[in-house]
C-alpha cells in the first residue's frame, strides 16, 4: 500500500493551463506506476495519462495528447500533470493513483492506490 496525495487544482479560463502534483510515500515510489484519472459528474471515470516512475515511460489518452504532459521529479517524489489549452470539458475531480504495473496503463481497475481528488473547474 501506497500513500498519494494530489495538489494543484482550481478555476481556470478556457484555454489556460495548471499543473497537477501527486506526491508518493518514499518506499513505494520506486518502480511504481502512477496514473492520473478524471471524472465528472455523470461520467464514467478515465484515463488521462500515466508514467513508470523507474524508466520515465509515459502513455496519454488521445482527448489529451498534445495538451497535457505527465512527468516526474525523483527527488520529491512527486509525478506532476501540465496541463495546457484547458478546454470546458477537461473539468472533472483529477486523482492520481498507484499501481505495480501489471496492468493497462490506463485503466482504473489496475489501480490499487488512490489519492482523494482535486477538482479542476475550466469555464468557458
Amino acid at each position: 500500500q501506497v500513500q498519494l496525495v494530489e495538489s494543484g487544482g482550481g478555476s481556470v479560463q478556457a484555454g489556460g493551463s495548471l499543473r497537477l502534483s501527486c506526491v508518493v510515500s518514499g518506499d513505494a515510489y520506486r518502480r511504481t506506476c502512477v496514473g492520473w484519472f478524471r471524472q465528472a459528474p455523470g461520467k464514467e471515470r478515465e484515463g488521462v495519462a500515466a508514467l513508470y516512475t523507474g524508466g520515465g515511460s509515459t502513455v496519454y489518452a488521445d482527448s489529451v495528447k498534445g495538451r497535457f504532459t505527465i512527468s516526474q521529479d525523483n527527488a520529491k517524489n512527486t509525478v506532476y500533470l501540465q496541463m495546457n489549452s484547458l478546454k470546458p470539458e477537461d473539468t472533472a475531480m483529477y486523482y492520481c493513483a498507484a499501481s505495480r504495473c501489471s496492468g493497462g496503463p490506463l485503466l482504473s481497475s489496475a489501480y490499487n492506490d488512490w489519492g482523494q481528488g482535486t477538482q479542476v473547474t475550466v469555464s468557458s
